[in-house]
């Protein structure tokens, strides 16, 4: 089939518009494109109004792709010749029609439709296969093909870096939550004597005046803690797993001085009132239970140590 020009017969006159359609080619394979060509020669001064997509038609077995802005071919004087290009395509094999192209026309007080003359054909065609003579084979299965060291090598360089840093941040918490140094051996702890230790504390709680005044659970649960931990050390007794009779039976087996011990006996009583019975002392009897920790703190710490040091310095 070869391609032809449509003109649109004129309505009103010689100076109508003339419409002319054409498909190149006019014949494609299922899914091959072809160009719709629309072209009107016109005045000037007329005003036409190309078809939009939707306005072709195909039986709906033609699909419009793409359209081409207006372009101008020629101009002669009041005359011009306006052309628009359209891509189609289909994928259904047959003989389609293409209709008859619309153009709006006006001018001044004419508004009409003008069409080519006879509609355009489009034919889709599609590959043919002699079964006879072309033997159809199953799909084959996929090539077996052995595993290179460099197609995994990225995966498992990529896995031993993951494991050092996994073992880099183990390491970092580690040494971070036994309060070490990241890197390097750990620096001997030198331990402060147990009675520095305590005698801070003791200074620590009383200057916590509410708590001597009016929380006297709390108040005596920590002056007993902190002379349990100062027993512990300066005695090697675990005077935190103790009964407060235990404790005082086992300063006596030490040799502790025996007024501080008595002292300390009391003191244990009353704190054990408090805290088991709901006992509520007078602010007196706080004041004295906390001069009777200290003292006996201040009266049993070793001082070995510092005659030691004189004793090195000589």
């Amino acid at each position: 089939m070869t391609a032809a020009f449509f003109a649109a017969a004129p309505i009103f006159g010689q100076d109508m518009p003339q419409v002319r359609a054409r498909i190149e080619p006019d014949s494609i394979c299922i899914g091959d494109r072809a160009t719709l060509r629309v072209t009107v020669d016109k005045d000037a001064m007329q005003v036409v109004d190309f078809p939009v997509l939707n306005q072709l038609q195909g039986g709906g077995s033609i699909e419009v792709l793409s359209e081409e802005p207006v372009d101008t071919l020629s101009r002669t004087g009041r005359r011009m010749v306006l052309e628009k290009r359209y891509s189609i395509t289909s994928f259904d094999e047959g003989i389609y029609s293409m209709g008859k192209v619309p153009v709006m026309y006006a001018d001044k007080n004419i508004v009409d439709t003008l069409r080519s003359r006879d509609s355009l054909l489009l034919k889709v065609t599609t590959f043919q296969i002699d079964t006879t003579k072309q033997q159809i084979y199953d799909i084959k299965p996929p090539l077996a093909v052995p595993l290179r060291f460099g197609e995994i090598s990225g995966y498992v360089l990529g896995g031993v870096l993951a494991l050092v840093v996994l073992a880099a941040l183990i390491w970092v918490i580690y040494r971070f939550s036994k309060k070490l140094p990241i890197i390097g051996p750990a620096r001997p702890r030198t331990l402060e004597p147990a009675h520095i230790v305590a005698l801070r504390a003791l200074d620590r709680l009383y200057n916590q005046k509410s708590l001597i005044a009016e929380k006297h659970k709390a108040y005596y649960t920590q002056l007993t803690d902190i002379l349990r931990e100062y027993i512990g050390r300066r005695y090697g007794i675990t005077a935190q797993e103790m009964t407060s009779a235990e404790i005082i039976a086992a300063l006596r087996g030490e040799q502790a001085p025996e007024r501080n011990v008595e002292q300390l006996n009391g003191m244990f009583k009353v704190a054990d009132l408090v805290k088991f019975a709901k006992f509520a002392p007078d602010l007196d009897v706080n004041e004295q239970s906390f001069l009777t920790a200290y003292h006996f703190v201040d009266d049993t710490k070793q001082v070995e140590l510092q005659s030691d040091k004189k004793d090195d310095a000589q």
